[in-house]
């Protein structure tokens, strides 16, 4: 049986002392991509999903506007407070929500997320990009744990008991229905990548966007 989302935040509160030196090669390439894919301006705000200890929220910090974290794990979000402080950076907030429940109605440019998605059902993942879609970012960035062959569960990145990666086939089917396109696909691992989403602009952005430009939309 999968974990609750009470018993996954306990578990990674009793892990979040160690959690940053627990990382293998493979995760701290895959954080690495997802902060090079985001490709900040000064006016880009972040919103980091299951940010953890802020391995991601705090590298893009320096070069954002602002940057919103959300975790389950208490634990895990007090290490990245205090890392926070530590660093100085006062751009940076954490606090409690879910993909599909991220508390956050603020304006959002790019979202990313670093080995936490794998931790819903394919059709939960699925609910969560349809919720970040609606936040209407211009881009996701997502690094994970997803199959790009044939899944072996003897894999270091696969425990059953508590991961259910999907296939990047099915991420890739999600992002779409969602109205995003894939621009990027980072092949780190068989079982571990990351994926750039750019959001297709609706009908009235795109409007918006002519006018700003001083080109008169369509009739």
């Amino acid at each position: 049986m999968k974990k609750t989302l009470e018993e996954h935040a306990a578990r990674f509160d009793t892990k979040a002392g160690e959690y940053d030196e627990s990382k293998s090669d493979e995760y701290r390439a895959c954080a690495n991509l997802v902060i090079e894919h985001a490709a900040l301006e000064s006016d880009t705000v972040v919103l980091d999903l299951g940010t953890g200890t802020g391995a991601i929220a705090l590298a893009l910090a320096p070069d954002a506007k602002r940057v919103v974290g959300r975790d389950i794990s208490e634990g895990m979000m007090e290490e990245a407070k205090a890392k926070a402080d530590e660093n100085g950076l006062e751009n940076v907030e954490f606090g409690r929500g879910t993909f599909r429940e991220p508390d956050y109605d603020g304006d959002v440019d790019v979202v990313t997320s670093n080995f936490a998605l794998h931790h819903l059902s394919d059709d939960e993942k699925r609910e969560a990009i349809d919720v970040i879609a609606g936040l209407e970012p211009r881009t996701f960035v997502l690094g994970d744990v997803m199959f790009f062959g044939e899944p072996d569960p003897d894999e270091p990145f696969y425990s059953p008991e508590v991961d259910d990666p999907a296939t990047v086939g099915t991420l890739a089917d999600a992002f779409t229905d969602a109205g995003f396109s894939l621009t990027a696909v980072e092949r780190v691992h068989e079982q571990v990548g990351v994926l750039v989403a750019e959001r297709t602009p609706t009908g009235a952005e795109t409007s918006a966007d002519d006018v700003s430009e001083g080109t008169e939309p369509d009739a």
